[in-house]
Protein backbone atom coordinates (compact mmCIF):
# COMPACT_ATOMS: atom_id res chain seq x y z
CA UNK A 1 0.00 0.00 0.00
CA UNK A 2 1.63 3.33 -0.95
CA UNK A 3 2.56 5.58 2.13
CA UNK A 4 0.21 8.32 1.45
CA UNK A 5 -2.59 5.88 1.68
CA UNK A 6 -5.36 6.18 4.66
CA UNK A 7 -3.47 9.35 6.08
CA UNK A 8 -6.08 11.53 5.54
CA UNK A 9 -8.97 13.34 7.14
CA UNK A 10 -12.08 12.71 6.01
CA UNK A 11 -13.25 16.33 8.13
CA UNK A 12 -10.74 18.35 5.84
CA UNK A 13 -11.63 16.72 3.02
CA UNK A 14 -15.51 17.57 3.65
CA UNK A 15 -14.35 21.25 3.33
CA UNK A 16 -12.15 20.47 0.35
CA UNK A 17 -15.19 18.79 -1.53
CA UNK A 18 -17.23 22.11 -1.47
CA UNK A 19 -15.06 23.10 -4.27
CA UNK A 20 -15.97 19.68 -5.92
CA UNK A 21 -19.53 19.63 -5.31
CA UNK A 22 -19.89 22.67 -8.06
CA UNK A 23 -19.64 19.24 -10.46
CA UNK A 24 -20.54 16.27 -7.87
CA UNK A 25 -22.66 14.98 -5.74
CA UNK A 26 -21.83 13.43 -2.36
CA UNK A 27 -25.40 12.45 -1.19
CA UNK A 28 -26.38 10.43 -4.58
CA UNK A 29 -25.18 8.75 -7.41
CA UNK A 30 -26.98 10.95 -9.69
CA UNK A 31 -25.10 12.63 -12.21
CA UNK A 32 -24.64 16.22 -11.84
CA UNK A 33 -22.08 17.62 -14.36
CA UNK A 34 -19.85 14.79 -13.14
CA UNK A 35 -20.21 11.61 -11.66
CA UNK A 36 -22.14 11.55 -8.26
CA UNK A 37 -19.87 10.36 -5.43
CA UNK A 38 -22.07 8.70 -3.02
CA UNK A 39 -20.65 4.97 -2.31
CA UNK A 40 -17.66 5.21 -4.30
CA UNK A 41 -15.23 2.82 -2.60
CA UNK A 42 -18.59 0.44 -2.75
CA UNK A 43 -18.28 0.48 -6.42
CA UNK A 44 -16.55 -1.81 -9.19
CA UNK A 45 -15.51 0.64 -11.61
CA UNK A 46 -14.78 4.66 -11.75
CA UNK A 47 -16.53 6.45 -14.54
CA UNK A 48 -13.56 5.80 -16.84
CA UNK A 49 -14.08 1.86 -15.99
CA UNK A 50 -10.92 1.15 -13.85
CA UNK A 51 -11.28 -0.27 -10.08
CA UNK A 52 -11.98 1.91 -7.16
CA UNK A 53 -8.59 1.98 -5.16
CA UNK A 54 -6.75 4.98 -3.94
CA UNK A 55 -4.26 5.21 -6.47
CA UNK A 56 -7.00 5.40 -8.99
CA UNK A 57 -9.08 7.76 -7.52
CA UNK A 58 -5.94 9.81 -6.99
CA UNK A 59 -4.88 9.65 -10.86
CA UNK A 60 -8.43 10.70 -11.33
CA UNK A 61 -8.10 13.50 -9.16
CA UNK A 62 -4.37 14.57 -10.99
CA UNK A 63 -5.23 13.99 -13.96
CA UNK A 64 -9.00 14.82 -14.50
CA UNK A 65 -10.44 13.80 -17.62
CA UNK A 66 -13.95 14.25 -19.42
CA UNK A 67 -14.44 17.42 -18.46
CA UNK A 68 -12.85 17.55 -15.32
CA UNK A 69 -9.73 19.45 -15.16
CA UNK A 70 -6.41 18.36 -13.44
CA UNK A 71 -6.15 18.95 -9.54
CA UNK A 72 -2.78 17.41 -9.47
CA UNK A 73 -1.52 21.23 -8.73
CA UNK A 74 -4.18 22.85 -7.70
CA UNK A 75 -4.51 20.25 -4.08
CA UNK A 76 -1.32 19.20 -1.86
CA UNK A 77 -0.90 15.72 -1.43
CA UNK A 78 -2.31 15.81 2.10
CA UNK A 79 -5.19 17.67 0.75
CA UNK A 80 -6.02 14.81 -1.50
CA UNK A 81 -5.32 12.51 0.71
CA UNK A 82 -8.29 14.27 3.17
CA UNK A 83 -10.26 14.65 -0.13
CA UNK A 84 -9.81 10.46 -0.22
CA UNK A 85 -10.78 10.20 3.42
CA UNK A 86 -13.50 11.80 2.87
CA UNK A 87 -14.89 10.02 -0.63
CA UNK A 88 -14.46 7.07 1.47
CA UNK A 89 -17.53 7.97 3.85
CA UNK A 90 -19.50 8.36 1.45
Amino acid sequence: MPSWAAKGDPDKGKELFTQCGVCHNADSEEKKMGPGLKGLFKRDKLASGKKVTDGNVRTQIDEGGKGMPPYKDMLSDQDKDDLIAYLKTL
